[in-house]
């Protein structure tokens, strides 16, 4: 089974020396679950030409905003409406759930609470689990169909599913603690509050769930391959 991985940004250079970018991140995550990985850079114009091109497709993160004029987002909400038409499983994570939502019907906004950096701890599935977080957006209005599965406190809807088709994550599965320490030095600075860099420094060596997180969504697509 191949999925098609959309990458939407890139992760900084001194980033990409420690573990490569997300292309790289997301091969590797899903090689783990015996699935293989084709990435579009569509942040740089770079489409596959339809959904057909993969048996199921993963929205990365990015450091833009999903209500952002840029020349790569209007058609990315068309292809990512496209693939729902075709009842081919997307997993969205971070700008990934964010985008997915908005082309969809939902809405996306920066948050009038702030950032959310370092790990975080969710009510995912009825259960407690701990995992990265990175974002000052949200989706403050779902789209229709979706059901909430993941929310905190801060991050109301932080995760949702859309049938067997579309399932949605705001913080970062993929993010370990390593790249977690370099994303804090070498792109916080100057950008996230300093208040938020020290705590999520304080918290590195705390475990997260994030691997469990992932292992469901690899099981998703999976699962909804096989109902396509």
């Amino acid at each position: 089974m191949k999925i098609g991985v959309l990458q939407t940004g890139h992760l900084p250079e001194d980033v990409q020396k420690l573990s490569g970018d997300y292309d790289h991140i997301f091969a590797q995550l899903l090689a783990a679950h015996g699935l293989s990985s084709q990435a579009w850079h569509v942040v740089d114009g770079i489409f596959p030409d339809g959904p057909e091109a993969a048996d199921g497709w993963l929205i990365t993160g990015s450091k833009f905003g999903a209500y952002e004029n840029l020349p790569w987002i209007p058609p990315l909400e068309d292809l990512i409406r496209t693939i729902h038409a075709a009842q081919r499983p997307m997993i969205g994570i971070c700008f990934g759930h964010q985008i997915i939502a908005q082309a969809l019907g939902g809405r996306v906004e920066k948050f009038k609470g702030g950032w959310s950096v370092g790990r975080q701890s969710y009510d995912f599935k009825g259960r407690e689990v701990a995992v990265n977080a990175w974002h000052q957006d949200q989706v403050t209005t779902p789209p229709p169909g979706a059901e909430i599965i993941a929310r905190s406190e801060f991050c109301a809807n932080a995760g949702f599913v859309i049938g067997d088709q579309v399932m949605t994550i705001q913080p970062h599965p993929e993010f370990g603690t390593d790249i977690l320490a370099a994303l804090l030095a070498h792109r916080a600075p100057g950008v996230v509050p300093d208040g938020h860099i020290q705590q999520a420094k304080a918290d590195l060596d705390t475990p997260t769930e994030r691997l469990d997180v992932f292992a469901e969504m690899a099981a998703f697509l999976k699962q909804g391959a096989n109902h396509g």
